[in-house]
């Protein structure tokens, strides 16, 4: 079964989506996710609910070392074009903290808008937040040390046309399965209604 076919199935199949997600190599869960419209990924989003909260592991796995980049490959559902609904999150583990996670977007549009830096953090703590994911990309803060070396220099998100993508904004995630998530972007405290899925590189 497909996943669209699974995301339209009743709610509480949750397990069923994760085992035949982990049952592909990369490549299949990233064209099975990228197959998702805004309306099944809305209803992903809704069905990851049930799944067991994310921890920083999940973008990171712990075997990995401080200043080490790990890929996801994203595919959102703003209004645009298909080819530029398609990007990559980098994520890295910092080398003087173990709270948090840097990262920042690459893709076609970087160019343009700009690497939209950000600070994933465990919403543990904040009540409004809890409810949402367990993890936040908090666009509201920058890597504040080292980043890894081939990043591009790290810049805050009211910087030019970054301003009108990443600035005020929050991304909630979600665990879908080993290797994938999904988020939920707000600007500020209000949800936009757009959704996009990251699929981890195996490392």
């Amino acid at each position: 079964m497909k996943l669209a076919a699974l995301v339209a199935a009743p709610f509480g199949n949750h397990g069923q989506i994760a085992e035949y997600l982990d049952g592909l190599d990369h490549w299949g869960r990233v064209a099975e996710t990228r197959s998702l419209g805004r309306s099944q990924q809305r209803r992903l989003w809704e069905k990851a609910a049930d799944c067991a909260p994310l921890t920083l592991d999940d973008f990171v796995p712990q075997s990995v070392g401080s200043l080490v980049e790990v890929i996801h490959e994203g595919r959102n559902t703003l209004p645009l074009p298909g080819p530029f609904r398609h990007f990559q999150k980098r994520f890295c583990r910092p080398a003087d903290a173990d709270n948090c996670l840097y990262g920042y977007n690459e893709g076609s549009t970087r160019p343009l808008i700009g690497p939209g830096f950000f600070v994933t953090i465990p919403t543990a703590g904040t009540a409004a937040w809890e409810t949402r994911g367990a993890i936040v990309v908090d666009y509201f803060q920058v890597p504040q040390g080292p980043v890894v070396s081939a990043w591009p220099k790290v810049v805050d998100n009211q910087t030019g046309l970054q301003v009108l993508v990443y600035n005020g904004t929050r991304d909630f995630m979600r665990k879908v399965s080993d290797f994938v998530t999904i988020g939920a972007a707000y600007k500020g405290e209000n949800p936009l209604d757009h959704y996009f899925t990251l699929v981890r590189h195996p490392v």
